[in-house]
């Protein structure tokens, strides 16, 4: 049996006490079930959520701060607790953990996203578990992945896991919100995302996580592009990483199938930071998503941003849906000066026009 790499995510409300603080006994079943894993010949990544939680019950602050400063000092507090939990939990086992801290901002340049897949992966190589979390001490909203979920799936395709387990305070994806419909159910399987499940996913979590179903559900709609199967389940469930990795029905599983996108763009359609977008009419959006289409500028009808030449941009049609991101082949500046112009009228306008179209089809991903 060939090695698999599993991604586990443990939410904020199953890391941490109801009255607060970080769940040590929770923790050591944790690495527990991780080292088992390992004795079979498998790898573990950890995507935790918890130091925001760890940070509010060392500092006595009684709820989630609202003010950025304070919320970014709390998380600075709270990491130290948090890695020293883990640490804690590994170390009856001789297993090591590294601590690897992100934010959007670092994966969204291309070498950093590559830097930071080479150290998950010497990481692993050194038979050391990486611990990773969103670095809440430098992030603001405008680079922030929003939530834990969504950052637990960019792992696993940075190290093109086998599978991805979301450890939570639920059973898994129900077909309509438990809490205030009787007859919902859970769903077992998802092998295609639909509206009804994006409108059983309900609303916001725990008052210590900033996520939900609906986040989970995000992350599980990247992973099924990349062919990466994802699994949502009670993390207070006995052995429930074991059962999961094992093929055992746990929670929801989101089949992950064959890969839609690959390679370097799984890094544009997920990770890339777009500096700007550009608005398309209706025959571009068809070219584009059904005829296998470079972008040209005569089907461009609004440009906003500023981003020149290999920046990552997204498209959007006229109801402002992102139906495709891409590389961009000409300036936002150029781009304004011919957008709606036809290849022929092109060089009448930008005289060091050198052919090149607004997204190549080779550096576009169409979502």
């Amino acid at each position: 049996m060939s090695r698999r790499t599993v991604v586990i995510k443990v939410g904020s409300s199953t890391v941490t006490r109801q009255d607060g603080g970080i769940d040590s006994e929770y923790l050591l079943s944790l690495a527990d079930q991780v080292s088992r894993l390992r004795t079979s010949g498998d790898r573990a990544v950890i995507v935790t959520s918890g130091a925001i939680a760890a940070g509010i019950d060392a500092l006595g602050l009684g709820a989630r701060p609202s003010d950025m400063p304070t919320l970014q000092a709390t998380a600075a507090v709270g990491q130290v607790r948090l890695l020293d939990a883990y640490r804690d939990a590994f170390e009856p086992y001789s297993i090591e953990v590294g601590q690897v801290l992100v934010t959007r901002h670092d994966v969204g340049h291309r070498q950093q996203y590559l830097n930071a897949c080479h150290t998950l992966e010497r990481l692993l190589d050194l038979d050391v578990v990486p611990v990773v979390n969103e670095n809440d001490t430098t992030a603001v909203e405008e680079i922030r992945f929003g939530d834990n979920d969504y950052l637990a799936a960019l792992v696993g395709m940075m190290v093109h896991a086998d599978l991805v387990i979301l450890l939570t305070d639920i059973e898994g994806l129900y077909s309509a919100d438990p809490r205030t419909d009787e007859e919902a159910h859970l769903v077992e399987l998802v092998d295609n995302l639909t509206d009804e499940h994006v409108a059983a996913a309900g609303g916001a979590g725990t008052a210590v996580g900033s996520g939900g179903m609906a986040t989970k559900l995000e992350a599980a709609r990247a992973l099924l592009k990349a062919g990466i199967p994802m699994v949502v389940c009670d993390g207070q469930r006995a052995d429930v990483i074991l059962d999961a990795v094992g093929g055992n029905p746990v929670g929801t599983l989101f089949a992950g199938g064959e890969a839609a996108v690959k390679g370097k763009k799984l890094w544009l359609a997920y990770a890339g930071r777009p500096k700007g977008s550009v608005t398309i009419d209706d025959g571009a959006k068809v070219a584009l998503c059904l005829g296998g289409k470079s972008l040209l500028p005569a089907g461009v009808v609004n440009v906003t941003g500023s981003f020149v030449v290999g920046d990552p941009v997204s498209v959007e049609d006229s109801e402002g849906n992102v139906v495709a991101r891409g590389l961009a082949g000409m300036s936002a500046e150029d781009l304004q000066k011919v957008r709606g112009l036809k290849t022929g009228e092109i060089a009448q306008v930008l005289v060091s026009w050198n052919g090149s179209e607004v997204i190549h089809r080779d550096r576009l991903v169409i979502l």
